[in-house]
Order: C-alpha cells, then sequence, then structure tokens
C-alpha cells in the first residue's frame, strides 16, 4: 500500500452536501465530472450507471473527499449511521481551531453531538458533527505535548 488515495461519499442532495463540505469546511474541488460508459458500469458492477463525482481537497492533504451523485440509481439510506455500528464510520479533518470551527458550523445549521471536548492527555480537542445526510464528520484540533 502506499498511499490513502479518497474517501467515496454517496449523497442525496449534491447541492446540499457541496454546501457542507465546500462552502463551510472549506475543501476545494479539484474535479466535477459525469461518470458513464462501460468501464464505471464494470467497477461498480452495475448497469447504465451515471454518477456526478466531486473530487475535493483541504488545503495541505493528500486524501481526496470524493461526493457521489448516483442519478442512475435510487439512493437508499444507510440503516443506521450510529458510530460503533461496524463498517466505515467517520471521516475526520484536522482543523486550526476546532471553536471557531465549531462556532461557523453551528450558526450554518449543522449538528453537532455536543462542543468541542479536550482529551484525556490534552494533546486534541474533539467534536464530531454530520454532513446533510447524516455522515458523522469528526473535527480534531491537535496540540503539541
Amino acid at each position: 500500500m502506499k498511499a490513502v488515495r479518497h474517501f467515496g461519499i454517496v449523497t442525496s442532495d449534491i447541492g446540499r452536501s457541496l454546501h457542507f463540505y465546500r462552502d463551510l469546511l472549506g475543501l476545494k474541488i479539484e474535479r466535477d465530472m459525469l461518470e458513464e460508459g462501460e468501464f464505471i458500469d464494470a467497477i461498480l458492477g452495475l448497469e447504465n450507471v451515471r454518477v456526478r463525482t466531486i473530487k475535493m481537497r483541504a488545503e495541505h492533504a493528500d486524501a481526496l473527499v470524493e461526493l457521489l451523485f448516483y442519478e442512475s440509481h435510487p439512493k437508499r439510506a444507510m440503516s443506521n449511521n450510529e458510530l460503533p455500528n461496524r463498517g466505515a464510520s467517520h471521516i475526520a479533518f484536522t482543523v486550526e481551531d476546532v471553536d471557531a470551527e465549531y462556532k461557523k458550523l453551528k450558526e450554518g445549521g449543522v449538528r453537532f453531538n455536543c462542543s468541542p471536548q479536550m482529551s484525556p492527555g490534552g494533546k486534541a480537542k474533539v467534536t464530531f458533527c454530520y454532513d446533510p445526510d447524516g455522515v458523522p464528520v469528526e473535527l480534531v484540533q491537535e496540540f503539541q505535548a
């Protein structure tokens, strides 16, 4: 394995998700494309796929966040996005000032579990919020020991 490439998030409303990830979290769009044809059908194991894919990146990140809006296939909500459930449970971002991010996002109508909390060892201040489709998003401010 060489590197983590991206995290894919299927969205039910691309406009709401762009507002959250681009406008509120500050990710930059690197590529916005419509994917369809034999290649995408083959790799997804589906037929007649038509998916809008938006690749986004945080300023100093190597890995991308990939928003996927399937125009061709019905979207079903995951049964339950609670953190202890099996499977991919959340995406985490390192931020400069978690309190400022919390305030900005809260004012933008984003739902949180709690206000930012200091970790027991004092090395990070952390909170969890939810994107428009209920995907848990962790925000972490790191501190020098």
